[in-house]
């Protein structure tokens, strides 16, 4: 009885700890403060020195444990990431994982080992611990805040922090296997281990993807198995590819890409259900990092881990950064925000338990280090992230837009989804005649009756429609049916109708807007294509310099009538000198667009 008792217990902490997680959510998100940090933070006083005075020195669960998390994390990125959105990014995103993180590991670890009085060896495996972006911080924290960047940057950022664990990982291993058995290796043989890592897990995650796919269309599973079906495979592919020495992050996350680019059944229920096993992960695997963490002795690692994470934040990751995207054209504010984003997590906290399991020498060193420096970095960068892209001007904004779809799975096809709608007093829709043509409606449901679409005619408010679209439609779907008008700011002096083949040209000329020489033969379609990570959809909103677009029509994904909005630019408050007519207050952009037009008419008469 005893022993179940001690179960019980467990079970009983074990569920008190997560919903703490969860709740400490809502206070967070209130305050902004990164939620990755908060679950460390809950995992710390959960511990040794905590007041939950919990001994948790586990580290081989705790490898377990994020190994499991991390696999699930990956493949839900890759399963999110569509192929054309990731024009070119690929290329400057793979330099940026393998060579970035190489030069990382130089740069942090030659520093490393000045400040804490390690062999260089050693401080290269402390540079190889924290060199990697950590893809579920970076991820989380974007979607998190509803921050949506322009597309290069954000393949970019989510290319990289998901294809750099493995040479990370390489990394790591290696250096641990030096330190411990004093060199040996050859650097031939060390690149070619490294080749064999990428190419098996590169193989296992493209084989595992297409094979997922083909069961998940072909085999006839119980409604609600398809999500754990997917997770439970995405794991069996990860310890396959690890089992036969491939890089198993690799292998998920492209799985996960082959899925999600792929029509395949449930794929909407999959989707849902790995948000919710995302968050679940994150939780767990930073509360048990923050339970492996004992306060007390990382007080001696603090001064060096802090001036280690101030030189990997504003020198090793920036000059990495600068060297890897340079040749590919970045600007210096796309590279200046990429180098920003260096975000470290449970990655780095994971590799850094590697040495403890090795026994490595000075393996506590590495971990509180790490440990250290993660928090460095949610703290620091976790919290500026937004600011700064808006402030760089690389932020796309949408309008807070709220839409009720239900998906219904139509076993025995794949190329239509029926999908159901509640027709808001604010919706689109309203403004249309009818359905598009690609959309077949299906039944609507209005005032507890269910009507046939030639008897119900028009769409009203509180009606709920029932449409057969094609699944990569379904979002150009939910445009229609999303309520935009609530909280849309109005515009301060009017808004200019355009067309979507707009040339930026044009504008540049009759609203007196500065155009990159470069953007000149772009449209305004070509503009909210390149901005925007998704499809645009009706709302959204763009920064043009001191003006502002408005999407006002699509048409199969492109912008087809956006709005222009010219906001007045302050007066001086202070008075013009006594004596004299002063100095004029600067022109404002109205003021110069009714200029232009006027010139321009002149010219044509």
């Amino acid at each position: 009885m005893e022993n179940i008792t001690i179960v019980n217990a467990v079970l009983l902490f074990g569920s008190a700890l997560m919903l703490v997680g969860i709740l400490s959510s809502l206070v967070a998100s209130r305050f902004g403060a990164p939620l990755l940090l908060v679950f460390l933070v809950i995992g710390m006083a959960t511990g040794q020195d905590g007041p939950g005075g919990v001994a948790f020195d586990n580290y081989r669960l705790t490898y377990l444990i994020g190994s499991l998390a991390l696999a699930i994390i990956l493949f839900d990125g890759g399963l999110r990431t569509r192929l054309s959105h990731i024009t070119g990014a690929v290329a400057p995103a793979v330099t940026l994982a393998t060579l970035g993180v190489v030069l990382t590991t130089g740069i942090v670890g030659s520093f490393a080992a000045w400040a804490l009085d390690l062999t260089l060896l050693q401080g290269l495996l402390v540079g190889a611990t924290v060199a990697s972006t950590d893809a579920a911080a970076v991820f989380f924290l974007i979607r998190s805040s509803g921050l949506q960047l322009q597309r290069r940057v954000n393949a970019t950022l989510e290319i990289e922090s998901s294809t750099n664990d493995p040479i990370a990982v390489f990394l790591t291993v290696m250096l641990v296997g030096l330190v411990s058995a004093g060199g040996g290796d050859t650097g031939l043989s060390i690149f070619g281990h490294f080749l064999q890592e990428a190419a098996i897990g590169g193989a296992a995650g493209v084989a595992g993807g297409f094979a997922l796919a083909f069961v998940l269309n072909k085999v006839e599973l119980p409604s609600g198995l398809h999500p754990l079906f997917v997770v439970a495979s995405a794991v069996a592919l990860f310890s396959l590819a690890a089992v036969l020495h491939g890089s198993g992050f690799l292998a998920v996350y492209l799985a996960g890409i082959v899925v999600g680019n792929r029509k395949v059944r449930a794929l909407p229920s999959i989707i849902a259900f790995h948000d919710t096993a995302t968050w679940l992960c994150q939780i767990v695997m930073f509360i048990v990092l923050g339970m492996l963490v004992t306060p007390s002795q990382l007080l001696p690692a603090v001064p060096s881990a802090i001036a280690i994470a101030l030189v990997l934040i504003f020198i090793g990751r920036p000059a990495a950064v600068a060297i890897c995207l340079a040749p590919f054209g970045f600007s210096r504010r796309e590279m200046t925000f990429v180098g920003w984003v260096g975000l470290r997590g449970a990655v780095s906290i994971f590799l850094a338990a590697i040495p403890t399991l090795a026994q490595a020498p000075n393996a506590q060193i590495y971990f509180n280090v790490a440990f250290v420096v993660v928090i460095i970095s949610l703290i620091v960068q976790g919290w500026t992230i937004p600011p700064l892209a808006r402030r760089l001007n690389l932020a796309v904004r949408q309008t807070l837009r709220t839409v009720n779809r239900v998906e219904i799975d139509l076993p025995g096809q794949l190329a239509q989804e029926m999908v159901g709608y509640a027709v808001t007093p604010n919706c689109p829709i309203l403004a249309r005649d009818s359905v598009p043509r690609w959309a077949r409606p299906i039944m609507v449901v209005r005032a507890n009756e269910i009507l046939d679409p030639a008897e119900a005619g028009s769409l009203k408010p509180g009606d709920y429609g029932y449409f057969l679209a094609a699944p990569e439609r379904v979002a150009e779907l939910d445009g229609l049916f999303t309520s935009t008008e609530a909280g849309r700011a109005r515009p301060a002096l009017g808004e200019f109708p355009l067309r979507g083949d707009a040339p930026l040209a044009t504008l540049a000329e009759l609203y007196g807007l500065e155009v990159p020489a470069e953007e000149r033969d772009r449209t305004v379609a070509d503009f909210f294509a390149s901005r925007f990570e998704s499809r645009p959809e009706l709302g959204d909103v763009a920064e043009f310099g001191p003006a502002t677009l408005i999407v006002r029509g699509v048409d199969e994904g492109r912008v087809i009538r956006a709005g222009l909005r010219l906001e007045d630019e302050e007066e001086p408050s202070s008075p013009p000198p006594s004596g004299g007519a002063g100095r004029r207050g600067p022109k404002r952009p109205l003021a110069r667009a009714a200029g232009r037009l006027r010139d321009s008419l002149s010219r044509a008469a």
